[in-house]
């Protein structure tokens, strides 16, 4: 059944019917555009504008790219050579008066003078003083040199009136010479009357001592008067142990031991043992020095109290005790009872007591004494305190040093590099007598050391002299007590 659109439809004229609406023929036109725009795509896809000039050299695709190549760089130096010239405000030249005009408010060099800022002609606001005005008080700050105390100040500009004060208020603390160089200064000094006097001082501070500040303040008569402010000390000796591992004096000064402690060391040791031969890589060291601990933080290192060696073998203690410092074993029997068994610190031994080949004379020979290798110039101690009887050559002994000890015992130190004595001169044991060399039949190097008995030659290593002290009765007591209260501190950083 024909609906009402479908017979007026029908009933239009066919003129009428054939003609499109304005809203068909814009939809026409789009479509007619969107299949325009798809063939040009698809064209220039398969035009393959993108030529690979390297392919193909001289067929039409190569030449059809080169062509392509060359269009976009004409187009690029077309639209290149069309852009407009900026052009900007170009400031002139100034002349030498504008140029010295800007000068005046910079700031110029330190080469330059560093004047800054325009000076004005003075009005007649501005008088002219006579001098140049001085600070009422300058505040300074100075440290002690070589030259003491009373140099730092006097450079520092105080007067001869002050230095005298100071000095006569610092005579019951410490002298001018006492405090230490490098110490600082603190002061203040205050106005004087004119040029040609010193400026008096109204403040000065500084350490005099270890345990205590100073501080001078002029009071209100004018007199310099003197504070002393107490600094607390912690008087605990310092107790060190390590092992001994290479080398005893590179593991003593590793642990924190100054050189000359480490030397003082070895030097009592050497009483007790061999040095070169009862000290394994494995023993401990154990060494306890005289220490002070400021309240502020600094530390100062005595002496020697305490020289200890464990080896699980032949343990040794030693301690220092009385008027003389002596040190004593732990039995309160004194260490210098005989001779120190190397004359020599640190050196190698390289050749014992005994019949050898001769490295010289090249023939078996009775060696009488003992070979300590050592560098030239290493010093040389007496063995114990005597007589020197012989110091000079001593034909291939070389540069010979004989010392007689008294009780038919002698020593003889051979092939010296320099001789330190004269005959007839006292000695005491420990005390530098020369120096290693490798004077007379020598190969190298070293000390030749003997040790003479009644006129016989013993092994200076298995000798031993009697007639050393020995403590008794209370006096042991308390030395026993106090190498326990000693041996009982906690060893520095923990080590124990």
């Amino acid at each position: 059944m024909a609906t009402l659109a479908d017979l007026a439809l029908a009933g239009a004229p066919a003129q009428a019917r054939d003609k499109p609406s304005r809203k068909g023929r814009h939809r026409e036109m789009l479509a007619r555009s969107g299949a325009a725009l798809h063939r040009t795509a698809t064209g220039i896809a398969e035009a393959e504008i993108l030529v690979d000039l390297g392919d193909s050299i001289g067929s039409g695709r190569w030449w059809r790219g080169a062509a392509t190549l060359a269009a976009l760089i004409g187009a690029a130096v077309t639209i290149g050579g069309r852009t407009p010239t900026l052009v900007g405000h170009v400031p002139a030249t100034p002349s030498m008066a504008e140029l010295e005009e800007r000068q005046i408010g910079a700031i110029s060099s330190l080469a330059g003078g560093s004047e800054t800022g325009r000076r004005a002609a003075p009005t007649a606001m501005a008088k002219r003083l006579s001098e140049t005005p001085e600070r009422p008080r300058i505040e300074l700050t100075a440290k002690v040199g070589s030259g003491g105390l009373e140099a730092a100040l006097r450079r520092s500009g105080l007067g001869k009136a002050d230095l005298d004060r100071i000095r006569s208020l610092l005579s019951g603390v410490v002298s001018g010479s006492g405090v230490k160089p490098g110490t600082d200064l603190k002061m203040v000094l205050g106005r004087r009357e004119s040029r040609a006097d010193p400026r008096p001082l109204e403040h000065l501070a500084f350490r005099a001592t270890f345990d205590s500040k100073v501080e001078f303040s002029r009071g209100a008569d004018g007199e310099l008067k003197l504070k002393r402010i107490p600094i607390r000390i912690d008087n605990t000796p310092l107790r060190v142990t390590g092992v001994v591992g290479t080398s005893l004096d590179r593991a003593a000064r590793a642990a924190g031991i100054p050189a000359h402690i480490v030397a003082e060391y070895r030097r009592q040791m050497s009483y007790a043992i061999d040095l070169q031969r009862d000290i394994g890589r494995r023993d401990r060291f154990e060494i306890i020095v005289a220490n002070r601990r400021a309240e502020t933080g600094e530390s100062e290192m005595g002496g020697l109290l305490y020289a200890g060696l464990i080896n699980g073998r032949s343990n040794v203690s030693l301690m220092r005790w009385g008027n003389k410092g002596e040190f004593f074993w732990q039995n309160g029997e004194a260490v210098k009872k005989g001779l120190i068994r190397s004359p020599v610190s640190g050196a190698r031994l390289s050749s014992g007591f005994g019949m050898r080949f001769h490295p010289v004379l090249g023939y078996g020979r009775m060696h009488k004494g003992v070979d300590f290798a050592a560098r030239t110039g290493t010093p040389i101690q007496a063995s114990a305190s005597g007589t020197v009887v012989m110091a000079g050559w001593g034909g291939g002994y070389g540069n010979v040093v004989v010392i007689d000890h008294g009780r038919g015992l002698r020593t003889r130190y051979a092939h010296m590099h320099r001789i330190g004595v004269k005959n007839g001169q006292q000695v005491s044991q420990g005390q530098t007598i020369g120096q290693v060399g490798s004077t007379g039949l020598s190969t190298g190097p070293h000390l030749h050391y003997e040790v003479w008995q009644n006129g016989v030659a013993v092994d200076p290593r298995q000798a031993r002299f009697m007639g050393g002290t020995q403590l008794g009765g209370g006096d042991l007591r308390q030395f026993k007590g106090e190498m326990a209260r000693l041996k009982a501190l906690p060893a520095a950083g923990g080590v124990s």
